[in-house]
């Protein structure tokens, strides 16, 4: 037997935002909350499918560093350059954390600065 990422979890100052933000970015839907701890969004279809849900636990204490865990993501039903356009629409900011200037993948922050990268690979939806 094996184990499967079920949750991701992600500190942050403002659940609510990078609820949005995320939702957006993932076609994600809220699964559930705490007022004023946490918000759990995934796909639409729920907890337990083959994608893991977004855990955002409310931490008042500032974002320090680059973080050890980042996300990945990849464009489904564009191309990187459509899809980079509408993360940037969505409030995405390009950062420069020292990658190549050739890189084949851009790396974005979140709304609260946390890293994230998108990747060239198109993937089929779900």
């Amino acid at each position: 037997m094996v184990c499967r990422i079920g949750e991701l979890v992600l500190k942050c100052r403002d659940p609510e935002v990078l609820a949005r933000f995320w939702g957006e970015i993932l076609d994600f839907r809220e699964l559930d909350r705490e007022e004023g701890v946490y918000i759990e969004i995934g796909p639409r279809e729920g907890f337990g499918g083959p994608q893991p849900t977004i855990f955002l636990i409310r931490d008042d204490e500032p974002k320090n560093g680059h973080a050890r865990l980042h996300i990945d993501v990849n464009p489904t039903d564009r191309d990187q350059d459509a899809e980079l356009e509408r993360l940037l629409a969505a409030g995405a900011k390009l950062v420069d954390i020292g990658q190549p200037a050739d890189a084949s993948w851009h790396v974005l922050a979140d709304p609260e600065g946390n890293e994230f990268c998108l990747l060239k690979r198109r993937l089929d939806p779900l």
